[in-house]
Parts: C-alpha cells; sequence; structure tokens
C-alpha cells in the first residue's frame, strides 16, 4: 500500500520541504523571491504568485527524492497542479517526495506568554480531502514567547488534542510548538517545553506515533531523547529566521533530528534568474540542507 511505502520513506534519509507559507508569511516570502509588494493586487493574485515560486522547486531538476523526503504544503497548493498532475501526486508520483499539509488557520492572540492556534471548524472536511488527494500527514503550529509553565502546557495540549483528531483520519500529525528565537529565555522556554512533550508522549495508545517539528535549541542534543522515544516517528527542526548557514551549523549538532527548512532552503532563489542558475542555486541548498540532517550518527 502507498502509505506503507511513504511511512518508510519518512523513516530513511532525507529533510522535509516546508513550502507551506500561508497568508501572513507570504509577502515576506515572496518580497525576498524578488517580487515587491506592488506586483499583484490582493490575495488572489498574491497566491497566484506564491504558487508559481513553489512549482517552480517542485518541478526543480534538483527537487527529488534522492535528499527531500518530504514537503509540506499549503492547502492552496494542495489543491492546485503541478506539471498536469495534482501536487500531492506530482510529489509522490513523479518525484517519490512524501506530501503533508500545513492545516492551522494562523496564531490567535499571545497570552501567557504563548500564542495558540485559532479554531479549525473545518478541519474534518479538510481531512478528508487531503486523504483523496493523496496526502500522507500533516502539520500545524503555535508559538511560545516565554518560558511560561501554563502557557507552555496549553500549547501541548491544544496540540496532542487535535493531532488525535487528525490521526482518527489515519494520517500523520506534525504537532509545531515554535519557540521563538527571539525569546528572551528560550533556554528556559526549551526546557518546559521539552518536559511538558515528554509528558504528553508517554500518555499516548500503544501504536500511535506523532512527528515533531521543533526550534533548534539553544542546548545540544536537547530533544535526543525524543527521537528514541517510541511514539515518535521523527522530529523535525525548523529552521525559525536563522539564515542557512546558521541553520544547518545548529541541525549538525542534533542527532536524530532532520531538517524542515522554510526560508532557509528558498534563501537566495529569486523570481528573475534563469532555470539553469534558478536550479544550480536549489541544489546548493537541498545539498547543504541533506548533508546536516545525516551527516551524522542517526537514531
Amino acid at each position: 500500500m502507498y502509505r506503507d511505502k511513504m511511512a518508510d520513506r519518512v523513516a530513511a534519509d532525507g529533510f522535509i520541504a516546508a513550502l507551506d507559507q500561508s497568508g501572513g508569511s507570504t509577502p515576506g516570502a515572496l518580497r525576498l523571491y524578488g517580487i515587491p509588494d506592488d506586483a499583484y493586487a490582493g490575495d488572489p493574485e498574491m497566491f497566484a504568485l506564491i504558487h508559481a515560486m513553489r512549482v517552480r522547486i517542485m518541478t526543480s531538476p534538483a527537487f527529488t527524492g534522492a535528499k527531500v523526503l518530504g514537503a509540506i504544503l499549503f492547502k492552496g497548493t494542495m489543491d492546485g497542479s503541478a506539471a498536469g498532475k495534482p501536487v500531492p501526486a506530482f510529489l509522490w508520483e513523479e518525484r517519490g517526495i512524501v506530501p503533508f499539509l500545513k492545516v492551522d488557520k494562523g496564531l490567535g492572540p499571545k497570552d501567557d506568554g504563548v500564542s495558540l492556534m485559532k479554531p479549525m471548524p473545518d478541519l474534518d472536511a479538510l481531512l478528508e480531502r487531503a486523504i483523496r488527494l493523496g496526502v500522507y500527514g500533516t502539520k500545524m503550529r503555535s508559538v511560545i514567547n516565554m518560558p511560561s509553565e501554563r502557557g507552555i502546557a496549553a500549547v501541548v495540549e491544544q496540540q496532542f488534542t487535535v493531532a488525535d483528531q487528525i490521526a482518527s483520519h489515519g494520517l500523520m500529525p506534525i504537532i509545531e510548538p515554535e519557540v521563538s528565537i527571539k525569546s528572551p529565555d528560550k533556554r528556559g522556554a526549551e526546557a518546559l517545553l521539552l518536559a511538558e512533550l515528554a509528558k504528553r508522549l508517554d500518555d499516548l495508545p500503544e501504536g500511535r506515533q506523532v512527528m515533531l517539528k521543533l526550534t533548534l535549541p539553544d542546548v545540544t542534543d536537547l530533544y535526543a531523547p525524543l527521537t528514541r522515544h517510541p511514539r515518535v516517528a521523527r522530529v523535525v527542526a525548523l529552521s525559525g529566521g536563522y539564515s542557512r548557514e546558521e541553520a544547518c551549523a545548529k541541525l549538525a549538532c542534533n542527532h536524530g533530528v532532520i531538517a524542515s527548512f522554510s526560508r532557509a532552503l528558498t534563501e537566495g532563489l529569486t523570481a528573475g534568474m534563469s532555470d539553469n542558475t534558478f536550479d544550480a542555486t536549489l541544489v546548493e541548498a537541498i545539498d547543504e540542507i541533506y548533508k546536516a540532517s545525516v551527516d551524522k550518527h542517526q537514531r
């Protein structure tokens, strides 16, 4: 069955490309890609431009399952096409890359040092559509700004509750409680998060697994115990605003953790590049991120 093959691919060497910029982060991603704000009018044009950027990445000869094991998609990207196929089918059938879907609707207001996810009343319908399109798993993001015990507990509680709903559809949840790299006490927040994650993982039923997407920690190998936890399929790291060079240097020191980079992956790519230059730049990025992900003792 194709889902078993996808699970095998997720467990193997490689990294995950995060191609899931949403409404709030899309203008910044387009600016970095060389498309200014005045180049489009309104959300439809903006999303068409970011979709074109993602398709250019996905259809590049550099973007294959040899080093990229998965790709996280924005809802509009999942519903779109690449090279004449639905994007999830193109990724898996033509590239050997496992498709994931970003399912959260963004962040609520800051409270108690954290930002929880906004409500997702239509989540079940979205998950059913994702399954029909051949998506393997999902991703959802919260943000932790301060080392607040109560706030971090609320983030983890919400993430695991929604993960239960996602798993009930047969999808693999990626839990992403991002600790902001601008936190005044990032190390303290990460220590509290580790303890809370360990408690919730221990409570998962036998046979259930999740993936974790975490900020690169200040303490090297802080999350090593999670990479060995029987309820964890993979631990992946977000670049979180670090440059690719800095993110890869930090990643290379954290054993058992692979990349799930967005900005660090697309760094240096611009709309005006020739196809040859674009592909060569993407090859360099993929090679650097892959090396940082796998050139170390795996778990």
